[in-house]
C-alpha cells in the first residue's frame, strides 16, 4: 500500500472540504493517486443519496436570476432534509452558480442537462460532480427538483425564507419591473392556479354558466337582464376559481390583475409558482 502523507491528505481535504479520515481512506483505496480518491469520494456521495432516497425532502431553496438585458429569467428549485442545509453557504453557493450557468446556456431546460454543463470549480468537470462533491460533505438527500425560464418582459418573486418563488411572463411594449414584481408577489400569497378562464376545463365552466343562468331565468327577468347578471356571477366564480386576471390586484384591491397590468401596456401570458415541500 502507497504511503499516504499527511501533505497528501491535507490537499484532498483543501480541494473537498471533507473530514480528514475520509480524505485518507480515500486516497489509499485509491493507492494515493488523487484524483482516483476524488472519484471514490463522489462514488461514496451517491451511495449516501441511494442510502437516503425514501427521506422527504421538506426544506430547500429557491433562487432565481435575470441576464443583464432582463430578455431572459431562470427559476431553480432544490429541495433538501433540513434547514441548516437548506441556507448553508454551499447549496447557496451551488444555486447561484447553477441559475449563472442556466442564464448562460439559454437552451438547457432539464435538470440532466443543467448538471451536464461544465463545473466552474473544477477545470474538466461537470455540475455533477460539483453536486456530488456538495453531497458527500454534507451527507444529506438532497435533490435538483425543478427548471423554469421565462423570456421577455419578466415579474420574479422569491419570499425571504427562500421557499417560494414566482416567475409571471407578461407581454407587452413597456416592461414596468415594479409592477411584474406586484404581481409575482400576489400569485405567491393568492395562490391562482390559471391566467385566464380558458385555461380551466370548459365542461366545469359551461355548467356553471347553465347553473346560473337557470337560477336567473327563475326570477323572470329579460333576456338582455340575464345576461348581464350571469356575466357578473361568472366573474365571481372565476376568482373562486383562481383565475389570476379576474383576482382584486393585491396591492390595490379596487382593481383586478388584468386591469393592473392593461393600465401599463402589460398582459399575463403565463406563471410559474414554486414551493418548498408543498
Amino acid at each position: 500500500m502507497a504511503e499516504i502523507t499527511a501533505a497528501a491528505v491535507k490537499a484532498l481535504r483543501e480541494i473537498t472540504d471533507l473530514p480528514m479520515m475520509a480524505c485518507k481512506k480515500a486516497l489509499q483505496e485509491a493507492g494515493g493517486d488523487q484524483e482516483k480518491a476524488i472519484d471514490i469520494l463522489r462514488e461514496e456521495a451517491g451511495k449516501i443519496q441511494l442510502k437516503r432516497s425514501d427521506n422527504a425532502t421538506s426544506e430547500g431553496r429557491i433562487t432565481v436570476l435575470s441576464s443583464e438585458d432582463g430578455s431572459e429569467t431562470v427559476m431553480l428549485e432544490i429541495a433538501c432534509e433540513s434547514a441548516p442545509v437548506a441556507s448553508g453557504e454551499d447549496l447557496v453557493n451551488f444555486s447561484n452558480t447553477c441559475v449563472a450557468q442556466l442564464i448562460a446556456n439559454p437552451g438547457v431546460d432539464t435538470v440532466e442537462g443543467l448538471l451536464a454543463l461544465p463545473s466552474e470549480k473544477t477545470p474538466g468537470k461537470t455540475l455533477n460532480d460539483d453536486f456530488m462533491d456538495m453531497l458527500n460533505k454534507i451527507r444529506e438527500k438532497i435533490v435538483v427538483t425543478r427548471i423554469a425560464r421565462s423570456q421577455g418582459p419578466t415579474g420574479s418573486y422569491v419570499h425571504h425564507d427562500g421557499k417560494t418563488g414566482v416567475l409571471l411572463q407578461a407581454k407587452g411594449e413597456t416592461a414596468d419591473a415594479e409592477l411584474l414584481r406586484g404581481v409575482a408577489m400576489h400569485i405567491a400569497a393568492l395562490k391562482p392556479v390559471a391566467v385566464n378562464e380558458s385555461d380551466l376545463d370548459p365542461a366545469v365552466v359551461q355548467e356553471e354558466r347553465d347553473r346560473l343562468i337557470a337560477e336567473a331565468k327563475a326570477t323572470g327577468k329579460p333576456d338582455n337582464i340575464i345576461e348581464k347578471i350571469v356575466d357578473g356571477r361568472m366573474k365571481t366564480f372565476f376568482v373562486e376559481q383562481g383565475v389570476l386576471n379576474y383576482q382584486p390586484y393585491a396591492v390595490d384591491d379596487s382593481k383586478t390583475v388584468s386591469q393592473a397590468l392593461a393600465e401599463k401596456g402589460l398582459e399575463a401570458v403565463s406563471f410559474t409558482r414554486c414551493a418548498i415541500g408543498g
